[in-house]
C-alpha cells in the first residue's frame, strides 16, 4: 500500500528557483538596435513616399534597446511619419504592413498617447482604428503584454 515517504530523495525539483526574488529577466539580443536612420526617413517624406518611410521606421524600431534616448528619438521620428500621412491614406498604409509591423505600430500609437502634442491625439486615434481593423484585439493584447517597449 503506502510507501515510506519520510525520505526526500524523490523530490528532484528545486522550487526555490521559481521564487520571485530570484527572477532574472531574460536578456535581449546582444546586438544593440540603433533605430531608424533619420536622414533616410526624411528624404522619403520629402519625396512623398510616406508609406515606405513608415515601413522603414517600423522595421528598424529599437525594441531591445535599453538606451532611452534612442527610443525617444525613434518615437519622435515615427510620430513625424504618422502625422505626415494624410487621413485618407492611413487605411492603405496600414494594409501594406505585416502583422508584426502592425503590432509595432500599435506600440508607437500607445506611446504617442502618453506624450500628446497639438493635434496628434485625433490623428493617432485614426491610426488606432485602422490598425485595430486589421490587427484585431489580438494586436492590442500582444502590445500590452510584451516586455519589449518602444
Amino acid at each position: 500500500m503506502a510507501k515510506n515517504t519520510s525520505s526526500s530523495a524523490f523530490r528532484k525539483i528545486d522550487i526555490d528557483q521559481y521564487n520571485e526574488d530570484n527572477f532574472k529577466e531574460e536578456e535581449a539580443e546582444q546586438s544593440i538596435p540603433t533605430g531608424p536612420d533619420e536622414s533616410e526617413v526624411s528624404s522619403l517624406l520629402n519625396q512623398g513616399r510616406c508609406t515606405e518611410a513608415l515601413q522603414l521606421v517600423l522595421s528598424n524600431a529599437p525594441l531591445g534597446s535599453s538606451n532611452q534616448q534612442v527610443k525617444d528619438s525613434a518615437l519622435a521620428l515615427t510620430l513625424k511619419v504618422l502625422l505626415a500621412i494624410k487621413s485618407a491614406q492611413i487605411e492603405e498604409a496600414v494594409g501594406n504592413l505585416s502583422r508584426d509591423d502592425i503590432d509595432i505600430l500599435m506600440k508607437y500609437i500607445y506611446r504617442g498617447f502618453e506624450y500628446p502634442s497639438e493635434g496628434s491625439s485625433g490623428h493617432l486615434l485614426l491610426w488606432h482604428e485602422k490598425a485595430y481593423n486589421i490587427g484585431g484585439s489580438g494586436s492590442i493584447v500582444r502590445v500590452l503584454s510584451d516586455r519589449m517597449r518602444v
